[in-house]
């Protein structure tokens, strides 16, 4: 793989609902290898970069690529260099975990002798062998969030892009999660894109962090760098609130597949 080209890079990049501006001019760059945290309270841009980082969105403004390939030119190149795993619930809690993650391969278009190993491989990854034929809807909350990283990892992805991993999980979900990420980081050296508002998390997590509000950047670094700067005891949620001025909510519900669902709907639409 060539480490001299960015993981991720944007370039200005600018996006409008109408007369707002949800994205406002933003430049940044993701190394290969690292855990990148998008950082900041709903309504700040994060998941709307990440949509047009993946081509759910069209490029409206300035440019993106992904391992140089230009997200508005090689849509295509681009979906096959990443997985993504969006605030949305994507697992069908009517399917077994194997028919969610066999599902995926087909729509990444893995090739078809392929196909059983990559979905063995992907649910053992996520710690889901024992679980793989009980339908997702038995899933806990924890349960589902690692599926769906099964199926963002069946086509074997150079990019992992989650927006809000852990929404609606408790600590140990939370941490069962991240222990996942992480190993897949280590072993196979995926690059990591993650869209949160909690700052604690990111600060033990992410190799570097972004802070967003209200579509603009406001510092780039590492956890530590940003801290430092601010200088004392400051934790991250202190940088951030010395950038943004704005209040934190951490306060999400917790619970199984349903609980996970009505959870990301409402984080839908606040943005």
């Amino acid at each position: 793989m060539t480490t001299d080209i960015p993981a991720v890079e944007c370039e200005e990049l600018t996006y409008r609902f109408g007369d707002h501006r949800a994205v406002d001019g933003v430049s940044l760059s993701v190394v290969p290898g690292e855990i990148f945290g998008l950082l900041g309270p709903n309504g700040a841009g994060k998941t709307t970069t990440i949509r047009v980082i993946t081509t759910l969105l069209p490029m409206q403004g300035g440019r993106a690529r992904v391992f140089g390939a230009d997200v508005d030119r090689r849509r295509m190149d681009v979906r096959r260099l990443m997985g993504y795993v969006p605030q949305q619930l994507s697992a069908n809690g009517a399917l077994t975990g194997r028919e969610n993650v066999s599902l995926f391969a087909r729509l990444f278009d893995v090739p078809r002798r392929e196909r059983r190993e990559r979905v063995a491989e992907s649910l053992r990854a996520m710690g889901l062998e024992d679980d793989a034929d009980r339908i997702a809807s038995a899933y806990s909350g924890g349960m589902v969030r690692r599926l769906e990283l099964a199926q963002a990892l069946v086509n074997r992805p150079r990019l992992l892009i989650l927006d809000e991993p852990t929404i609606g999980l408790d600590p140990i979900a939370r941490s069962g999660v991240w222990d996942r990420v992480n190993e897949l980081r280590e072993t196979t050296g995926m690059t990591v894109l993650v869209t949160t508002h909690s700052m604690d998390e990111a600060d033990a997590m992410c190799d570097r962090v972004a802070l967003m509000h209200l579509g603009t950047l406001r510092a780039v670094g590492t956890p530590g760098e940003l801290k430092a700067a601010l200088g004392g005891d400051a934790t991250l949620e202190d940088v951030f609130r010395h950038h943004a001025a704005d209040a934190l909510d951490n306060s999400l519900p917790q619970g199984g597949f349903s609980e996970v669902r009505t959870t990301r709907r409402t984080a839908g639409r606040l943005g």
